[in-house]
C-alpha cells in the first residue's frame, strides 16, 4: 500500500500550514460561489402539482409547513420498486435534527414517486422522520429533472431542489444533481443552497431574508429542544 511518508512533527505541521493556505482560498472560492447561486434568477411555479403524505393530499405549497423556503430531496424510488434506492437512503441517513433548518424558516421533505403506501413502511423500516411524500403521477419529477423520459423509458436520478414562497406564491431557485449532493447533509450545506443562504450578517446580498421577516443574524445555534418553532 502506498501510505503517507512519515515524517517528524516539525515537518508535517510545515505540511500542514502549507495546506491549510489553500484549504482557506477553498472556503473564500466557495462562499463566493454561494453568493453567485443567491445571485441567481428564481421562476415562478404555477402547476398545480398534487403530493400525498401523512396527511393525506397536499399542494407544493403545503410541503412549505409555513414556513418560506423549502428544500426538496429528490429522492429515487420509482413505483415499481420494492424498496428506496441505496444511495438515497445513505443520503437521508446523514439527515439530523431538522430544528436547526426549522430556526432558519427552511423545511426539509423527501418526494419520491413511489406510491405513498410504499414508501410508508420503508420509512419505518429505515426509523426516519423526515417529512416524505409522494409525487402522484410523474410531472413533478418530470419538471424538475429527476426523472428523465429515455424513449419511452422514465429513468431515476437523484437531486436536490429549493423552493421560496412569498405569500402564496413559490419559486423555484436552485437544483442540483447527482454528485452535486456530495459533501450535502449538514444544515449550512443545505442553506448554501438556497436563496436566503444561512442569514448571516456577513453573507452577500444583505438584508434579503429580513424581507421576509427573518432578519440577518436569526440567532445563535442552540440545543434542538431550544428552539422555539
Amino acid at each position: 500500500m502506498s501510505l503517507p511518508e512519515i515524517v517528524s512533527r516539525e515537518q508535517w505541521r510545515a505540511a500542514r500550514e502549507e495546506l491549510l493556505v489553500k484549504e482557506k482560498a477553498a472556503t473564500r472560492a466557495r462562499d463566493a460561489l454561494n453568493a453567485q447561486r443567491r445571485a441567481l434568477p428564481m421562476v415562478e411555479v404555477i402547476e398545480e402539482y398534487v403530493f400525498e403524505g401523512g396527511d393525506g393530499k397536499a399542494t407544493l405549497l403545503d410541503l412549505f409547513e409555513g414556513r418560506h423556503q423549502l428544500v426538496v430531496h429528490h429522492f429515487m424510488f420509482a413505483p415499481e420498486w420494492d424498496a428506496g434506492c441505496r444511495t438515497c437512503s445513505a443520503f437521508l441517513d446523514q439527515i439530523g435534527q431538522l430544528a436547526h433548518l426549522h430556526a432558519r424558516d427552511t423545511t426539509f421533505a423527501a418526494v419520491s414517486r413511489a406510491p405513498f403506501t410504499r414508501i410508508l413502511p420503508f420509512k419505518a423500516r429505515m426509523g426516519w422522520s423526515v417529512p416524505w411524500y409522494s409525487a402522484c403521477g410523474p410531472d413533478f419529477n418530470l419538471d424538475f429533472e429527476v426523472t428523465l423520459d429515455r424513449d419511452g423509458e422514465l429513468v431515476e436520478r437523484p437531486g436536490l431542489s429549493c423552493f421560496l414562497r412569498d405569500r402564496d406564491r413559490v419559486f423555484h431557485t436552485y437544483s442540483t444533481y447527482e454528485r452535486g449532493l456530495d459533501g450535502l447533509g449538514s444544515t449550512t450545506g443545505f442553506l448554501d443552497l438556497t436563496a436566503l443562504g444561512r442569514q448571516e450578517e456577513w453573507e452577500e446580498p444583505q438584508g434579503r431574508a429580513s424581507a421576509f421577516g427573518t432578519p440577518a443574524g436569526a440567532g445563535p445555534v442552540r440545543y434542538h429542544d431550544e428552539y422555539e418553532d
